[in-house]
């Protein structure tokens, strides 16, 4: 190993000292600004109440509007008393159990050879810290009750906490009581939407029930519906939804999940006639202290005019993720040696990828293309290094520096679509004392994720209808 990691580096270097013209080609860098972890603002309410949406929805007339907003905040801002030091190694455990759960999704579903219809009543609870990095509020039912909603890029089902409750989690609302809302409706065994789900069940009263299970252990289980959600000034009815009486391991504080899959039941998918099945959103660093806040769009204007593209790609196996062709990578403005297309390739049989995820904070790239990746930013970056950190395994000591030049670092798509990070968004502070550290890291297993860490700042857009994915710079003013 330790020869393979020198001559990665002694690659690197002469691809910068003799490309191939034969003329040295000086490395690129930008500025980071160095600081400590901030403080975020600890917010008990996001940025609207009940009453004041309740009294908007009544003055306005919401049913033709082709346009959804929404604003976003990253679960922090609903913590107190608690130091930024603890967030973040927090933020660092959620990761990996959500890792894991992406991971065992798509390994569960390369092995089944049938789609499965069963339903089960005996599952084994999974993890009770939760997942889910990003919240809105929104109205369920009518009137509507307010409630936190975890948004999910890597789940496709809606569903909610329902009472009765047989098991619970604790959440920040009153629990959704369907027996109080007018526009609450039960789907029937007979219906189609009930054959759409994975896993369902009928009750005695022939009434549809389902099931969903998370790669961690953790299930929801419940009345299968549909439902009216108030986002703002927008209702949209009709919404196929869980009306869950047992829910364990998922999302501590918020009420449920609205999922974001590419799945026949997701909300994009369920909304794709009113919204084009078109949806972007913008994440601001969760620790940000700025005027930017972080949202989701649907329809047509979720789309800006900057946004370049690559082509979607689907999983035959699995049609919930987000998969991109992640084509190489460039250090300092020159291709990663040992990086090529081939590594994450998907292939027929649902094996490899690369997917665009919401949940997942830290870039997992496949272990061979992260050793080259980072033996290439070492081989660039002239910073002092410092020890490891969780999985960091590149640090560096910024101390008594305010601004440091790091080497640029740019993924390339399919398409010809190139997304080049802000410094920011691969040299992240780790405690209080001026460390920062790469935020990649590898995984033994064939998907690659690119999280949230990488995506802040940008716009990025999911365009079902057009199967593709964009990046807009500068997407969250």
């Amino acid at each position: 190993m330790e020869g393979i990691v020198k001559a990665t580096i002694l690659s690197f270097f002469f691809l910068l000292i003799c490309p191939s013209g034969g003329f040295a080609k000086p490395i690129e860098f930008q500025n980071l600004v160095v600081g400590p972890l901030p403080t975020p603002t600890h917010r008990p309410d996001l940025s609207w109440t009940e009453s004041s949406s309740f009294s908007q929805l009544e003055t306005t007339d919401s049913s033709l509007e082709t346009t959804l907003t929404v604003e976003l905040e990253h679960r922090d801002v609903l913590v107190f008393n608690s130091t930024p030091e603890t967030l973040f190694n927090l933020r660092l455990e959620r990761d990996l159990v959500r890792v894991e759960s992406l991971t065992a999704m798509a390994a569960a579903a390369r092995g089944r050879r049938n789609a499965t219809r069963d339903f089960s009543s005996s599952i084994i609870s999974g993890l009770s810290q939760g997942s889910g990095e990003y919240f809105t509020r929104l109205g369920i039912g009518t009137p509507p009750k307010y409630a936190y909603m975890v948004l999910d890029t890597g789940s496709d089902i809606v569903w909610i906490q329902c009472s009765p409750c047989s098991k619970c989690y604790t959440q920040t609302d009153p629990v959704f009581d369907p027996k109080k809302s007018g526009s609450y409706a039960g789907v029937t065994c007979a219906s189609p939407l009930c054959r759409r789900l994975d896993q369902f069940g009928c009750s005695k009263q022939k009434m549809c029930l389902y099931q969903v299970q998370y790669g961690d252990g953790s299930f929801t289980v419940g009345d299968f519906s549909t439902e009216t959600l108030t986002f703002r000034r927008t209702k949209v009815g009709k919404v196929a939804l869980g009306c869950g009486h047992d829910n364990e391991g998922l999302f501590i504080g918020a009420a449920g999940l609205l999922g974001l899959g590419r799945g026949s039941l997701s909300f994009p998918t369920q909304t794709g006639r009113r919204f084009g099945r078109k949806f972007s959103y913008c994440l601001v660093d969760r620790q940000s202290s700025g005027s930017k806040s972080s949202s989701i769009v649907f329809g047509d204007s979720s789309e800006p005019r900057s946004a370049v593209f690559t082509p979607m790609l689907r999983n035959p196996k699995l049609d919930t993720f987000y998969y991109v062709q992640l084509t190489g990578i460039s250090v300092g403005g020159v291709p990663v040696p040992g990086i090529s297309a081939s590594m994450f390739r998907l292939d027929a049989a649902g094996n490899g990828g690369v997917i665009v995820d919401s949940g997942t904070s830290v870039t997992r790239l496949t272990r061979r293309a992260y050793i080259a990746l980072r033996n290439a930013f070492r081989a660039g970056a002239q910073l002092k290094r410092a020890p490891g950190f969780s999985l960091f395994d590149t640090c560096y000591d910024l101390s008594g520096q305010t601004v440091v030049k790091v080497p640029t670092v740019v993924m390339h798509f399919g398409g010809g679509a190139n997304l080049a990070l802000p410094a920011a968004n691969y040299l992240i502070p780790v405690d209080n004392k001026s460390v920062f550290c790469f935020a990649f890291a590898g995984t033994t297993s064939g998907l690659s994720i690119i999280g949230n860490i990488q995506q802040q700042g940008y716009r990025v857009v999911f365009d079902g209808a057009g199967s593709r994915v964009g990046f807009s710079p500068n997407g969250c003013s």
